[in-house]
């Protein structure tokens, strides 16, 4: 079927994603953009609400949006017209930037400590900014501004109408971007407190005005911890949808990375794997089977790392064996993790394996496992810092566990303390995100970590387990796994 040998395969795979690990830092381009079928609700101007687990792809979509380029693929992709005519804000992210619509999120805490403060005035006041209405622009601060917000209400409603009929008169949508809603604010009963605003305010705009839209990214636990005890709040459910990844996505996007790497072999495998269409300036889209059809994806994927996962079914299925291994407690693989592993499996094999007939050796795909855990872990670092210090108290131990010795390891190494410091001070400027919900009640943070997909719990019998993809970094073992590296 391939006109590729095992070393050229392993050379594209390795070439192809060299950056895979840098991903989540890495701005979305022109070539490699992929557009899941199961993302296209995601970008519709009307769904306020995108959940998403860490490393599902709310920033990356958040970023791809704001490039016209990267909005016209999606517009095409999705065959949503509507996307060539919105004009992009962003009303919250990460990486803020000078002049910014939104403050640093330590001017947030400090807005925060006034006793009049009041969420929704705090994100009317960031609408407005984005919006660029100079009755507020022309503040030099930010209490300053909130201050107009709240003693000018009818000023404000006029100011929002106003944008709305100019955006109307001009067939365009404006659309808000909030991303990284994780880095609000440290304690998390006071981001609780910013994201029901936030979605106050969202709400607001969808049900008074035709042509302003916010969309909100977040993960779906911050959403449904954060009260919604406004007016109308059951109409959110409405305007909501999910990333989510399923198996052939994942393969979707593998394919198409190979397809579109600028060099030696992407052609070939183009060539070997059906026809791929010109779309202008080097990218190339697959055939539909390429990214979404199960059993041409499973052959397709079996020329390049075999069958199986040994010499025989009894190790398991290759095609399957892979993301099963790298996913959560919510079935979920994150994309970067994903595509670390499999460019990891490739550099191994060519390490270690290089006679092997397949570009990657079973033993390599596992060996891979242990790169894409501290991949893995790093992500969950940058947003739910919290959850990693939990599962550090755990290193040493076997997987599963009565819930009765998790809770004996957290108590003895001390999480409920170290939680408490790292709720700390909320006007410090470390990374990690907000915490749990109730840092002091150890059960309710073992639950969360359930609920966020970290921990699982087994239905037969109750007790705890923790999926490779996390298990692995920390050292814990699991009798039957795969083995905790040396």
């Amino acid at each position: 079927m391939t006109t590729l040998t095992a070393d050229e395969y392993r050379t594209l795979i390795s070439r192809a994603l060299e950056d895979a690990a840098d991903a989540n830092t890495t701005e979305p381009d022109l070539r490699r953009l992929f557009t899941p079928s199961s993302h296209r609700l995601a970008l519709a101007p009307d769904v306020t609400v995108v959940k998403g687990a860490r490393g599902t792809g709310k920033t990356y979509w958040a970023k791809a949006l704001t490039d016209p380029r990267l909005l016209e693929i999606a517009a095409a992709s999705y065959m949503m017209p509507r996307l060539r005519r919105v004009e992009i804000a962003t009303g919250f992210a990460a990486d803020r930037t000078t002049g910014a619509a939104y403050p640093h999120k330590r001017v947030i805490a400090r807005l925060m400590q006034d006793e009049s403060f009041e969420a929704v005035d705090f994100w009317f006041t960031v609408v407005l900014m984005a919006l660029q209405v100079p009755e507020v622009t022309g503040i030099s601060d930010w209490p300053g501004r909130m201050s107009w917000v709240r003693e000018h209400p009818e000023a404000l409603d006029d100011a929002l109408q106003e944008a709305n009929s100019a955006a109307d008169s001009s067939g365009t949508t404006r659309v808000l971007l909030f991303d990284a809603l994780d880095h609000l604010h440290k304690d998390r009963e006071h981001a609780d407190k910013l994201v029901s605003g936030l979605l106050e305010v969202a709400l607001e705009l969808r049900l008074t005005t035709t042509a302003l839209r916010a969309k909100i990214f977040i993960r779906p636990d911050m959403y449904d911890s954060a009260p919604k005890k406004f007016a109308d709040a059951s109409k959110l459910s409405a305007n909501t949808t999910e990333l989510t990844w399923f198996r052939e996505n994942l393969y979707g996007l593998f394919f198409h990375q190979l397809g579109n790497y600028d060099g030696p072999g992407a052609g070939a495998f183009r060539a070997a794997t059906g026809v791929w269409r010109s779309d202008g300036e080097g990218r190339f889209i697959a055939p539909v089977e390429v990214i979404a059809d199960q059993t041409r994806q499973e052959a397709i994927f079996n020329e390049i790392a075999g069958e199986y996962m040994g010499t025989d079914r009894r190790k398991g299925l290759t095609y399957t064996w892979v993301p099963n291994h790298l996913q959560d407690g919510k079935e979920q693989v994150s994309p970067r993790t994903w595509l670390y592993s499999l460019r990891e499996a490739a550099v191994l094999s060519a390490e270690r394996y290089a006679g092997h007939g397949h570009a990657l050796h079973y033993d390599a795909i596992r060996a891979s496992l242990h790169g894409a855990s501290r991949i893995r872990v790093e992500e969950l670092t940058e947003d739910i810092a919290w959850a990693v210090v939990a599962l550090e108290k755990l290193e040493g131990g076997e997987v599963p566990m009565e819930p009765s010795v998790v809770l004996a390891y957290w108590d003895q190494r001390g999480l409920g303390p170290a939680l408490r410091r790292m709720a700390g001070n909320p006007d410090e400027s470390d990374d990690g995100g907000s915490g749990p919900r109730r840092p002091d009640d150890l059960f309710a943070v073992m639950e969360e970590l359930i609920a966020i997909g970290v921990l699982t719990r087994r239905l037969t019998t109750g007790a705890i387990d923790l999926p490779d993809v996390y298990r692995l970094h920390f050292n814990i073992g699991r009798r039957g796994g795969v083995s905790r590296k040396s």
